[in-house]
């Protein structure tokens, strides 16, 4: 649920704080402290409950508990003097004060996705989806891992997806071969690939725009930014890489991943398929990584989603790193197992005033439940709602 209060926003359910129509970035044990006084409001909460809901009942001493007060108040824009929005009631505990009013609108009428096309000159169909508004922002994720349908009802997808939505103007799209696009005319090409995103742009009435991508998607991302510089703002990569796996190693080097795909693609709830994404996604949530492989599986073939690994195994995006000229920020998992921190290092000295953050989990991309969602998410929806078209 969205409670609005002063000039800002707080999202339960995404673990989002916004003020003045910008996010902010707010540490777990902040966050769940303001939720717990917005959700007591009026009421005095008392330092013993501030500890067991804060720090599970540890131990902890007077200047951590101080530190997080006040990072809270300044988080909502409060202050220890003016105490307009958090009040120190002396010797008993704090008191939210600030007027707050759920907003329920926004947690019933979730965003409706409406499913168009984009013909290509060959005659195929790519599927694409519009939503929210704002400035304009276009996500491009992994080939093999795209359908408009299954990821809109996925929680863990749904989640992020919103969240841009409610701030940005968000298209997404199936690759030929996958999802609701046409299955025949699929390609492995990355120029090929840069093309059709163009193609839907331009079907969507989008000039220039914001590219939010992951995982593999950056490949496509980096070919369509460096191949037209004028019409992308900004770029947000999490989790790419500039050498594929194969390129980092012996070309013998075996692939397990592949493996598994090859064996267990086809078997609903299949263990290996699982294990693939699970390789990804170690820390979880389970459920989440349950549902997006089995979207995964039905958005494709077996032999496109190992063409796909193919081609992303062999791929470099080296020497076009310095062709791109937008502000781009890089998300990287500090204990990813799939593509190392230093691929992540290797993207943000190649693409000039490119910066990085460090992310403190292993899950290849944050979801939600993963201790590193909160900040994640903040960070990026704080860097995509600018304004630079």
């Amino acid at each position: 649920m969205r409670h609005i209060f002063s000039d800002c926003e707080l999202d339960t359910d995404s673990l989002t704080l916004i003020r003045s129509g910008r996010p902010v970035v707010v540490e777990p044990q902040v966050f769940d402290l303001i939720r717990l006084l917005l959700d007591n409001a009026g009421r005095v909460v008392t330092r013993d409950e501030i500890i067991e809901t804060v720090w599970k009942g540890r131990i902890v001493s007077d200047s951590a508990i101080s530190a997080r007060i006040a990072a809270a108040r300044k988080a909502v824009g409060d202050d220890g003097k003016r105490q307009a929005v958090i009040r120190t009631v002396a010797r008993r505990g704090l008191q939210w004060v600030a007027q707050a009013t759920p907003d329920r609108a926004s947690q019933t009428a979730p965003t409706v996705q409406r499913i168009r096309y984009a013909p290509t000159p060959e005659g195929h169909q790519i599927a694409y989806s519009v939503t929210g508004s704002g400035p304009p922002v276009v996500h491009s994720n992994p080939v093999m891992s795209t359908d408009l349908d299954s990821n809109g009802r996925i929680p863990a997808l749904r989640e992020t997806y919103d969240a841009i939505a409610r701030q940005n103007t968000f298209l997404r799209f199936d690759a030929l071969g996958s999802g609701a696009s046409s299955r025949d005319g699929a390609t492995f090409d990355f120029d090929a690939l840069a093309e059709h995103m163009k193609i839907v742009a331009d079907a969507a009435g989008l000039d220039r725009f914001a590219l939010h991508t992951d995982s593999g998607g950056c490949l496509r991302a980096i070919h369509f930014a460096a191949r037209y510089p004028e019409r992308v703002t900004r770029l947000a990569i999490t989790g790419g890489y500039v050498d594929g796996r194969l390129r980092r190693g012996s070309p013998e080097t075996s692939e397990p991943i592949r493996g598994m795909i090859d064996a267990g693609w086809d078997a609903p709830r299949s263990g290996l398929a699982s294990g693939y994404l699970l390789s990804y996604f170690p820390e979880g949530p389970l459920d989440a990584v349950r549902d997006i492989v089995a979207a995964m599986q039905g958005a494709t073939s077996r032999d496109f989603a190992l063409g796909h690994r193919d081609s992303i195994n062999t791929a470099s995006v080296a020497d076009l790193l310095p062709r791109v000229h937008c502000p781009t920020l890089i998300f990287h998992a500090r204990h990813d197992a799939i593509h190392p921190l230093s691929e992540a290092r290797k993207m943000a000295a190649g693409i000039k005033g490119a910066e990085l953050v460090v992310l403190e989990t292993a899950n290849h991309m944050p979801l939600p439940g993963n201790a590193a969602y909160p900040d994640y998410l903040a960070t990026l929806l704080g860097f995509l709602a600018a304004d630079d078209g």
